[in-house]
């Protein structure tokens, strides 16, 4: 962009004298501030125009992707459409307005609310209760191993703290684990990015009496639909542990299969991801954990609320917009998205393991290895283009993981101009490999130092303006 206010920083664009607000008449006289509550100096404030201000905040505003902007392919965190009706629901009064403290005889819609959403997620889950108490994925984790943890202690076997998680899983199960002050048991997968049967056989030889349990996603994290689910469960079982099953990949499944059927005890569910509350930056998130009849008892203390309630009404209202008979189309969809992409750039792109992919899939970066351009390099060259890249080097099974996500919510059109764009950056990989290894070219920022940029960011403009002299 030509604007000059485009990258600028608001002090940047300060001027002496200049201001952008005006104050009521002060009504209520003066008083002294007590010296030990002053400012030794006066704050560093910008001083501009209203103007400036809007036109600054809004170029900065357009520089944010999300959904509602552009194709969001990020794998392993769902970057779903959140419909317009959600937001409509979250935001009526009677509900945004709500106090946890406030008396219950007070809350009684959004207790119904709750109550239905948990009818709702056990039909879907086959699993019998759910507490909404977790804010998020991960301190779900955290709940449903505390449960797990409980039910042993409860039954007096206090020797089970191992946890059995497949190498392919999210980070967040084994340091969910660690936390719970759990020990972890990696099993390993097998040529198929599946779980190894034959090396989960000999660990449960050797820990049986040890196991608490064994985290699974299905599909996993390589979007691939593990097979043999019963046979792991009744290994599991046999040996006393119990089966918790990571939600973060429910989408291809929701409709289609159970986890509570599959044999799973525990799970949790990423509400944010799987019913539509898009959930970049970090939040707002949601974690309700399901257990088996029976379980409901061992549901340990996490909060005195229910959690983050927003995202419970725009879940309730997904469920409700789609329906018993379109919910169902939801995997399906899913499943259909990310194979079409797939099978389209598999002839560019290493495809490690093949066959039919879940709801996401992974590539080893460039089929063409000669270019020496890497996962990183596509990723970047992508922005150029306008699309936020995949999700990259995870999981940590391939050297260059490029991982797709497309969601069910994408149209063959958009598609279609995604893979397009893939195969352009493949053929510029081998026709002009250092334009894309210094990518990206149209961005505010080029190229940055990721490693220093984490570790050293510069948050303050004092500091920047010391750097700069």
């Amino acid at each position: 962009m030509n604007n000059r206010l485009y990258g600028n920083l608001i002090f940047e664009l300060s001027k002496e004298g200049r201001k952008g607000y005006s104050l009521p008449k002060n009504n209520y006289g003066s008083y002294e501030i007590p010296a030990a509550m002053k400012r030794a100096e006066d704050t560093q404030l910008p001083e501009c125009d209203e103007l400036t201000v809007v036109r600054h905040y809004t170029n900065l505003s357009n520089n944010n992707f999300g959904v509602d902007t552009g194709f969001y392919p990020l794998g392993s965190c769902t970057m779903k459409y959140n419909p317009k009706i959600n937001e409509e629901m979250a935001a009526l009064p009677q509900f945004q307005n709500l106090h946890p403290l406030q008396p219950a005889a007070t809350i009684k819609g959004a207790q119904a609310l709750v109550m239905l959403l948990e009818k709702s997620l056990c039909e879907l889950t086959g699993l019998a209760h759910f507490t909404f108490k977790p804010y998020a994925g991960a301190h779900g984790e955290l709940t449903g191993l505390m449960t797990i943890d409980n039910y042993h202690h409860k039954h007096g076997d206090m020797a089970r703290k191992k946890v059995i998680v497949p190498d392919s899983a999210h980070g967040t199960n084994p340091a969910s684990a660690a936390v719970c002050g759990l020990e972890i048991v990696e099993v390993k997968s097998d040529a198929n990015g599946l779980v190894d049967l034959e090396d989960l056989e000999r660990l449960v030889s050797l820990e049986g009496s040890n196991i608490a349990a064994m985290m699974m996603t299905n599909p996993n994290t390589l979007g691939l639909f593990e097979t043999r689910i019963p046979e792991i469960a009744k290994l599991i079982h046999d040996c006393g542990g119990l089966m918790y099953y990571d939600g973060a990949n429910l989408n291809p499944m929701l409709g289609a299969c159970r986890p509570g059927d599959m044999g799973f005890d525990v799970m949790h569910i990423n509400l944010h991801k799987t019913f539509s509350t898009p959930h970049g930056g970090g939040g707002p998130g949601s974690g309700p954990v399901g257990v088996r009849e029976g379980l409901q008892d061992c549901f340990p203390f996490v909060s005195p609320y229910q959690g983050n309630y927003a995202v419970m009404m725009r879940a309730y209202a997904y469920i409700l917009s789609l329906g018993r008979e379109h919910i169902k189309e939801v995997g399906p969809l899913a499943v259909l998205n990310a194979n079409y992409i797939k099978e389209s750039l598999k002839d560019v792109y290493e495809l490690p393991i093949d066959g039919l992919c879940c709801h996401e899939f992974v590539f080893d970066g460039l089929k063409d290895k000669s270019t020496e351009v890497t996962t990183m390099d596509v990723a970047k060259r992508l922005l150029d283009y306008g699309y936020h890249a995949p999700t990259i080097y995870f999981p940590l099974l391939f050297h260059e993981s490029l991982m797709v996500e497309p969601t069910e919510n994408e149209s063959k059109e958009t598609l279609d101009g995604f893979i397009a764009v893939m195969r352009k950056i493949a053929e510029e990989a081998k026709t002009d490999p250092e334009m894309v290894k210094n990518a990206p070219h149209t961005t505010p920022i080029g190229r940055v130092d990721d490693v220093l940029a984490a570790k050293h960011p510069v948050v303050t403009y004092k500091q920047l303006k010391n750097e700069q002299n």
